[in-house]
């Protein structure tokens, strides 16, 4: 198993084992003791699926009342995986990383608390499942737009299928005062 940092502080490429032979494959998904030795020490405490079909774009979604770290990876299809570092005060803030999962690669990835999290759907369906480091708490979301200038995301998509959510998200400026701030220990 491979943990593969990206030019982002926090957020890993996974690249587990795979035992592969006629029969079919088989992998872990998720190990705490492995996961804990590669750099994501979170405790999960919910798991998500969603089944999308082609061009939909999901995000960009954080929450900033009890932040969640989310380990994602595609069962079927293949998408578009984008995390945002939205911490002010970061050396990366308003940088992103893309990563292309799909189902036949079985790559993961790890996004850390404070960041925005989107991706859009390559295949004609995508079904994505993703362990979450808190629960889902609709009042301490929010929803930057997927194409802020501000931010700059080169979606492979250039007319996505948006929810109302999506829809009326709004920029980086709009949400300044409410993205979160770098936490920084005290020497």
């Amino acid at each position: 198993m491979k943990f593969l940092p990206t030019t982002l502080p926090g957020v890993l490429v996974i690249e587990p084992d795979v035992h592969q032979d006629s029969r079919g494959w088989f992998l872990e998904t998720y190990h705490v003791t492995k996961y804990r030795e590669g750099g994501i020490p979170e405790v999960f405490v919910q798991d998500n699926s969603s089944s999308s079909i082609k061009s939909t774009l999901r995000g960009l979604h954080c929450q900033v009342v009890r932040p969640q770290g989310k380990l994602i990876r595609v069962v079927r299809g293949e998408i578009f995986d984008v995390a945002v570092d939205i911490r002010r005060g970061s050396s990366t803030f308003l940088s992103w990383v893309g990563v292309e999962l799909d189902e036949t690669h079985f790559r993961q990835v790890y996004i850390p608390p404070g960041f925005a999290h989107g991706f859009c759907v390559l295949s004609e369906v995508a079904e994505v499942e993703y362990k979450c480091t808190d629960f889902y708490h609709p009042q301490g979301e929010i929803t930057l737009r997927w194409n802020d200038p501000a931010i700059g995301v080169q979606w492979p998509v250039t007319s996505p299928l948006l929810s109302q959510k999506d829809a009326g998200a709004l920029s980086v400026a709009e949400l300044m005062n409410q993205l979160p701030q770098l936490k920084r220990c005290s020497p």
